[in-house]
């Protein structure tokens, strides 16, 4: 049992429902396997994932597809320029046969979140969903409200269109554990997409739980029993390190980075059915856990360096450990 009370499975099962999982959502998001298996990593080690890439690539169909192949409660909510915090948390209605007022939930009140084309909507409806993200509770006219677990935000964002956008600042990208993209499909993918949708014979595909909400926090916490020995462990705070002191780099990876790189490597050695972390685990994650946290310098836009290069660079630099030695923290003397 976890200190929480929910009993914890072992690795190789964790393994056989995340396979599960994605095996279902890749019936309906074809190809991009990789990419799924990120956003998966990313809600097993309970984090948010912002989802930033080119329209109509299966965003929002993939936050659909996990929310349905997880069986949380699931809602959409449409970021637009003129959206209130209160439309994303909620607020004090009159109630005029009580005579007083009732607090109306707002959609953050669900499991899955999906904040679609987050960056359509002024800073201040944006930041309404700081408090939720970090603290899994909404405060409103100064009264408390906590978020049922398992909560995640699944976030879009178009990179390519700047007008009448509001880009994230930094202090809210670092609240996402990763940054996913998927890229264009393969010819064949994309004919696969066709073909599946003839198939079907209507445009929503509906997928079957595997899963549920009690099981995805059962699985959650089986990360807590994952092993990271020492050096893998101060690889990830040199990986993180090494961003901030890169010549091309304004602002590095936050400590906030290093602890994504540790749950999400930890995530992706349970997918792996393995109960110990080892360094490929935290190379498979590096770039999407760290990328969105770094600031270039102004310089560098010019000469069109991506964050990802730099992050890539790191990798190649920083040696990584092999060991096997006992962790410190596992020892018991």
């Amino acid at each position: 049992m976890t200190q929480t009370g929910v009993q914890a499975l072992p690795p190789f099962e964790v393994g056989r429902l995340a396979g599960a999982v994605l095996d279902a959502v890749n019936s309906v998001v074809v190809g991009k396997r990789e990419a799924l298996e990120m956003v998966l990593a990313g809600i097993l080690a309970g984090g948010h994932v912002l989802l930033e890439d080119l329209p109509g690539l299966g965003k929002t169909l993939t936050a659909r597809s996990f929310a349905q192949a997880l069986g949380l409660d699931f809602r959409r909510l449409q970021f637009t320029p003129d959206l209130l915090p209160a439309d994303v948390t909620g607020s004090f209605l009159y109630d005029q046969r009580k005579g007083d007022f009732a607090f109306r939930a707002g959609p953050v009140f669900t499991n899955m979140l999906l904040a679609d084309e987050i960056n359509r909507t002024p800073p201040k409806t944006q930041a309404a969903l700081l408090e939720a993200m970090q603290e899994k509770q909404v405060s409103v006219e100064g009264v408390t409200y906590r978020l049922d677990p398992p909560f995640h935000v699944l976030a879009t964002a178009n990179p390519i269109e700047y007008e009448g956008t509001y880009p994230l600042p930094e202090a809210q990208l670092d609240r996402f554990m990763l940054r996913v993209s998927f890229g264009y499909p393969t010819a064949e993918e994309e004919w696969d997409v066709l073909r599946r949708r003839m198939s079907r014979r209507q445009e929503e595909a509906q997928l079957a739980p595997v899963v549920d909400a009690r099981t995805l926090q059962v699985m959650q916490a089986a990360l807590e029993a994952v092993t990271v020995e020492d050096s893998i462990g101060r690889y990830i705070v040199s990986l993180a390190a090494a961003t901030r002191e890169h010549n091309a780099v304004l602002v590095g990876s936050s400590p906030r980075g290093s602890l994504a790189l540790l749950l999400l490597a930890r995530a992706r050695a349970a997918m792996a059915g393995r109960d110990y972390v080892v360094p490929e685990d935290v190379k498979d994650v590096a770039v999407p856990a760290l990328a969105h946290r770094i600031t270039l310098r102004p310089e560098m836009w010019l000469r069109q360096v991506n964050p990802s290069f730099v992050v890539q660079e790191v990798l190649s630099a920083v040696p990584a450990p092999a060991s096997g030695a006992l962790p410190t923290y596992a020892r018991h003397d």
